[in-house]
């Protein structure tokens, strides 16, 4: 019988670490590797990921809850604002930063808004080099060396995030690091983050990929229903956007693009969550939803559940007090929906 999670072998590791990088370094990409499934959207397109998501790996030796933060950049807009301190938030409390460098674009010289990070980071900081694989070794020493030379990190580690190659050996060295201590999490738990949260993540990245243009940086996505019934998962996500010309690519002819969207994000969901999914898509033109606060801070899925339990908070409270009134009378049943499944993604206008 195994150990249980509360009561490992003696020198067992526990910890927090933060990975933090510029757009497209790959951070999202090692997540996954790492945690062995999808937790977080991959695309080509810079700054695509806007939320704090927590990968967990365990092994027998220990537990790294790593910490997926938005790529460094300039902040424009309160949207750029809100990613930018959400990399502040998640390197507060860890035990060790994962400063991430593409090794393409670092040639022949280091990084120096990583390099600045490090210094501010009062802890041990590991880089990892990621995209080797594409660059002979003659390119990489002095790349390696040039980090070197700028702050001591504890290792430098080069790595192929895509193909895997080093991320054993970063794990290896992650864990020399951290603080002994009883894991956080289940062993077999591999992320923190919701699975509503989780499809609406998958939808904008299909319509990241698909789309062009200013598109996949106005882009919001908010699952609206969730409803779990026993052979079939109902799900209706809005898509938000900031122009109606947006809203119109989105959509495409004949919504030919909004039922493209739907029915790779549906088969994507259906393999992750094993079931089969009824998805209904739907486009709202919210006019500069970057630069209102109170939507930006709505992208957060802590937000969306608390939200949700102040909605059903509402809807209990709304049901007791109707019984009441109705003085032991019948609420009347439910009607409720035959199970059907969805082939497409239901193609709908706001």
């Amino acid at each position: 019988m195994s150990e249980s999670a509360t009561k490992q072998q003696p020198n067992h590791r526990a910890g927090f670490v933060a990975i933090v990088g510029r757009p497209n370094a790959g951070k999202s990409t090692l997540l996954n590797k790492l945690v062995g499934q999808k937790i977080a959207i991959v695309t080509s397109k810079p700054q695509t990921t806007r939320n704090r998501i927590q990968g967990i790996v365990t092994r027998p030796e220990g537990q790294i809850v790593f910490i997926d933060t938005p790529g460094i950049h300039e902040a424009k807009s309160f949207l750029n604002k809100q990613m930018n301190r959400e990399i502040n938030a998640a390197v507060e409390g860890i035990d060790v930063l994962l400063l991430m460098a593409d090794a393409i674009a670092m040639q022949p010289h280091a990084d120096n808004l990583l390099i600045d990070r490090a210094k501010r980071f009062h802890g041990k900081v590991i880089l990892a080099l990621n995209k080797v694989d594409k660059l002979p070794k003659s390119k990489l020493l002095p790349i390696l060396d040039a980090f070197q030379k700028q702050f001591p990190f504890a290792a430098m580690v080069p790595i192929s995030a895509l193909k895997g190659d080093g991320v054993e050996g970063l794990v290896e060295e992650i864990l020399k690091l951290l603080p002994e201590a009883d894991p956080y999490f289940p062993e077999d738990q591999v992320t923190d983050q919701p699975e509503r949260f989780l499809a609406s993540e998958i939808i904008r990245e299909k319509a990241i990929a698909l789309t062009y243009h200013e598109v996949p940086h106005a882009l919001a996505v908010f699952v609206e229903k969730w409803e779990e019934k026993p052979k079939l998962l109902r799900i209706e996500a809005t898509m938000h956007v900031e122009r109606p010309s947006q809203k119109k690519i989105l959509i495409g002819h004949k919504g030919e693009m909004l039922k493209k969207i739907g029915t790779q994000a549906r088969k994507e969901l259906e393999t992750l969550l094993d079931t089969r999914i009824y998805l209904g898509l739907f486009v709202k033109v919210v006019p500069d939803w970057r630069e209102n606060p109170q939507h930006v801070r709505e992208l957060d899925w802590h937000a969306q559940i608390e939200a949700l339990g102040e909605e059903q908070a509402l809807r209990e409270r709304a049901r007791h007090e109707h019984e009441d009134f109705e003085e032991g009378g019948s609420a009347g049943a439910d009607n409720e929906e035959a199970d059907t499944e969805a082939d497409e993604s239901e193609e709908k206008e706001d």
